[in-house]
């Protein structure tokens, strides 16, 4: 090992304070590299939620994502030699992506170690940003293992997601820019992974305005910050849509600065954060990633910590995969009754269907998908199940298409879509 390889080694994230002063550097010296993305009121959302709501669309950043921030700050601190050296970096998305840019911008050799089951097109965003991608380990943690493997090896700097004080002061630019937009929030709503982004956006807010409060969101499967707060071995794991704040592993660092500054951290269900998604699609007609919907959900789980009050969401990004986003809307429309799925069961002889589907056209209703089903219906041997898969204005419209159906003398039985 050389002598620089054997230096960065010892210190792989810069431990030291974050101050107010660090994060009004950092904007500085961003401004006009990043965007400064917009922080407007939703009158529809503040309708839902009872509250007043304030957005923060991080997601039109170029790489859709906040991360950008910490990372053009912690690449623009290093020195022309760390610079030659090229730095390391691990992560499944965001995060890479940040770096990869920013680092190919400012002529600096990138290596981004990804999980091996990262989406090939994440990779393949990686990659045109000029980086060079290593697929290694089945998780994040594995990752940063050989990301910190090559920083030895190769005297590489590496730039750790969230636990470092150039990319948590980087993140904290935020909050300067919503408390600019609306001095008169009361109340922020961050998502947590790592903890990078709300330890910034609590040390700029509470230093700028000490009365504000500042909610920490995780989801459930992934309450890693949640139980490092109550002193609790982390247990964490299981499938996320908000995968960009599943994290095992918060930072060493902004677990300091979130007991020190955050006034609580709450939990919110998958279920939440998928309706926060098309919420966001629905209304604000912007694209959410999971992570960057969790402070609506939380809003929307939580309302006694938001009700009546001025409150900030951070729309930390928008990466999601399109299927997933089709499953999303689907999904929600779905809970919403506006797509129904209806068992009938009929008469087994010509005419059925007609009379079926004749009945559900007159009440207004739109049918996606018919399956007969003989074999294995509930039915008898003369009679058979027919699934209807149907589309309706609203939850209202659906049952009054069932309501149709039964006073035409079908059985009708609800599968899906209404309580």
């Amino acid at each position: 090992m050389t002598e620089t390889a054997s230096k960065n080694t010892a210190s792989l994230t810069t431990v030291r304070p974050v101050t107010l002063a660090d994060i009004q550097d950092a904007a500085a010296a961003l401004a006009g590299h990043l965007v400064d993305t917009p922080c407007i009121p939703s009158r529809t959302l503040s309708d839902i939620a009872g509250a007043e709501i304030w957005v923060k669309f991080e997601n039109l950043q170029f790489t859709a994502s906040f991360k950008e921030r910490g990372a053009l700050n912690k690449l623009r601190k290093l020195t022309p030699e760390e610079r030659a050296r090229g730095v390391v970096a691990m992560s499944a998305g965001n995060h890479a992506q940040g770096v990869a840019y920013h680092a190919g911008r400012l002529g600096i050799p990138a290596t981004i170690v990804m999980p091996e089951g990262t989406p090939f097109i994440k990779v393949e965003l990686t990659e045109n940003h000029g980086a060079r991608v290593v697929l290694k380990g089945t998780t994040l943690t594995e990752a940063q293992a050989e990301a910190e493997r090559l920083a030895a090896a190769e005297g590489m700097v590496f730039v750790h997601p969230y636990d470092d004080a150039d990319v948590i002061a980087g993140q904290g630019t935020v909050a300067l820019e919503m408390l600019a937009a609306a001095p008169e929030l009361e109340v922020l709503a961050v998502p947590i992974g790592g903890g990078g982004l709300i330890a910034g956006i609590a040390t700029a807010a509470k230093a700028l305005k000490p009365s504000i409060k500042v909610v920490g969101v995780e989801v459930e499967a992934y309450p890693a910050m949640w139980q490092a707060l109550r002193g609790q071995p982390i247990e964490v794991g299981g499938d996320t849509i908000a995968e960009g704040i599943a994290v095992k592993n918060v930072g060493a660092q902004t677990l300091a600065i979130v007991r020190d500054l955050v006034d609580e951290v709450v939990l919110v269900p998958d279920a939440e954060v998928e309706r926060a998604v098309a919420l966001f699609l629905n209304i604000e007609k912007t694209v959410a990633e999971g992570a960057g919907a969790a402070g609506l959900a939380a809003v929307l789980n939580h309302p006694h910590l938001f009700r009546g009050k001025k409150v900030g969401l951070v729309l930390c990004g928008g990466n999601i995969d399109s299927r997933v986003l089709a499953q999303v809307i689907m999904r929600q429309l779905v809970r919403e009754g506006r797509i129904v799925a209806l068992r009938i069961v009929v008469p087994d002889r010509p005419g059925s269907l007609g009379r079926i589907t004749s009945c559900v056209g007159e009440a207004g209703g739109n049918i996606i998908e018919a399956m007969h089903q003989r074999l294995f219906t509930t039915a008898t041997v003369k009679s058979t199940d027919i699934d209807l898969t149907i589309e309706c204005r609203s939850a209202k419209h659906a049952r009054k298409v069932v309501d149709a159906l039964e006073a035409s003398g079908f059985q009708v039985k609800v599968l899906a879509g209404l309580g």
